[in-house]
């Protein structure tokens, strides 16, 4: 099994619930590790490659990450996992649904996933973007999260720029997809909530149905006020959906 940075949170009893990072790491999901860890059994890793994590060298590309998280519910033999995944991570929770062959999985939500090919409605090549251009395009309020670079220091300017690094490795860069997998999401069985924020011009919120439309079953939800990060900005709307989906997914722990 691949060695994995890996933090744990709530009662050992309660529902597993994965939560995986996007491109800006652990920290951008605590908030929803944090909720989750009131009642279930949160693990929150940093991918490997971020925030200064070592990377193995066969790891590569999304599906060898979507490849390691199974093989950690698997040496856990935990079941009933719930899988919340943010932008890649929610790419990462779509492509672990898809080779989920133990059935550990019994729901997995989106939260403004990159990953598919859509035609009318592209993802941003977020790598063409400066400071101010990223958050312009993923918060409601840019000015409430924009931070000027010039005020980064040094030491966590170079923590950003190699989890840039591993985002543009692992996502083979602006495409930020893989054009395989919209298809594979047809044989998805599992509850799928693709939650999305309404202002998101990092994938939009019709990237966002799209996604939604291409598993055999999933439901749409849109938060107001609220862009690529809604668990940031809209907490109690975005936890609510996320509760309530939940709560409908569970097979053993009501």
């Amino acid at each position: 099994m691949t060695p994995l940075t890996l933090t744990s949170h709530g009662p050992a009893t309660g529902r597993p619930v994965l939560v995986l990072h996007g491109g800006g790491g652990p920290t951008t999901v605590a908030p929803l590790a944090e909720h989750f860890a009131a009642t279930a059994q949160v693990l929150l890793p940093t991918h490997p490659g971020w925030n200064g994590t070592p990377r193995p060298g066969h790891f590569l590309r999304v599906a060898d990450l979507a490849a390691a998280y199974l093989d950690l519910l698997r040496e856990r033999d935990l079941s009933d996992v719930l899988v919340i995944g943010s932008s890649l991570g929610g790419w990462i929770a779509a492509e672990m649904a898809t080779a989920d062959t133990g059935s550990r999985i019994s729901g997995i939500a989106l939260v403004d996933a990159v990953g598919i090919d859509v035609d009318e409605a592209p993802a941003q090549d977020f790598f063409a973007l400066d400071a101010r251009g990223v958050a312009e395009h993923a918060y409601h309020d840019p000015d409430r999260f924009y931070r000027d670079p010039a005020t980064v220091p040094a030491e966590q300017r170079a923590v950003i720029q190699g989890n840039m690094a591993s985002l543009r490795l692992y996502s083979g860069g602006p495409a930020m997809s893989d054009p395989t997998l919209r298809a594979r999401l047809g044989a998805v069985t599992v509850p799928t909530l693709a939650l999305w924020g309404e202002s998101d011009r990092i994938v939009t919120p019709t990237y966002g149905r799209a996604y939604a439309a291409s598993f055999p079953e999933a439901r749409f939800e849109l938060v107001a006020e609220a862009g690529h990060l809604p668990h940031l900005e809209q907490p109690e709307r975005t936890f609510a959906l996320l509760d309530a989906f939940a709560a409908r997914s569970a097979l053993l722990h009501p």
